[in-house]
């Protein structure tokens, strides 16, 4: 009989979502992960900032375990940073850096997870005072679904780049076929949707 650990399904389920992430960066150039695709600039390098800020916070400050012992930097969740600054990399912020930063992020939060049982409370300094208390268990749950649905838009973003998909390196998740087919698919479904707009 498999022994249950809810812990190592959290935890691997958060790695899954963080390699995916990292691995929709690869091959492109710094004017490509930067590259503003949506009408409200979301580009593969702000995900992976945003994500990085993310698991600082929530598996650093909300359990006392700080990750910068000094003033945190510019862009980080604070009344004066801009709204948006941890969603996008100015030019002086270099992809090494900030890859470099998420990765720093998972052994930090790896420590916090690996410590702490999943019941220890912890206090979301930002939340409404009346919800501030929660766990990690909570905690886990959460930052596994905002990873997830970046790595989501990570995989629309990127197939709007080059056409790369796929949910892990060497994995692509789709029905085989060239861009024949898809081409074929894409119009198939073109005609449907026109189709059921005229109806």
């Amino acid at each position: 009989m498999i022994e249950p650990n809810p812990k190592a399904d959290l935890r691997r389920y958060l790695q899954d979502a963080r390699e995916a992430l990292l691995w929709k960066l690869e091959g492109l150039s710094e004017y490509d992960v930067r590259r503003p695709l949506t009408p409200t600039g979301t580009n593969l390098l702000g995900m992976v900032k945003h994500c990085a800020g993310v698991e600082l916070g929530y598996f650093g400050d909300t359990f006392g375990r700080p990750f910068f012992s000094e003033e945190p930097p510019s862009w980080w969740y604070t009344e004066d940073a801009d709204p948006n600054a941890d969603m996008w990399a100015t030019a002086d912020e270099s992809r090494e850096e900030i890859v470099a930063l998420y990765r720093r992020a998972w052994e930090h939060s790896d420590r916090t997870i690996e410590t702490l049982a999943l019941d220890a409370v912890g206090h979301v300094p930002w939340w409404p005072e009346e919800r501030r208390e929660t766990t990690l268990h909570h905690l886990l749950v959460r930052v596994i679904a905002d990873a997830s649905r970046h790595a989501g838009h990570a995989d629309i973003v990127r197939e709007l780049i080059d056409g790369a998909v796929g949910w892990v390196n060497g994995n692509d998740s789709i029905p085989p076929g060239d861009q024949a087919y898809w081409e074929t698919h894409r119009s198939r479904l073109e005609r449907v949707a026109r189709e059921a707009g005229n109806a």
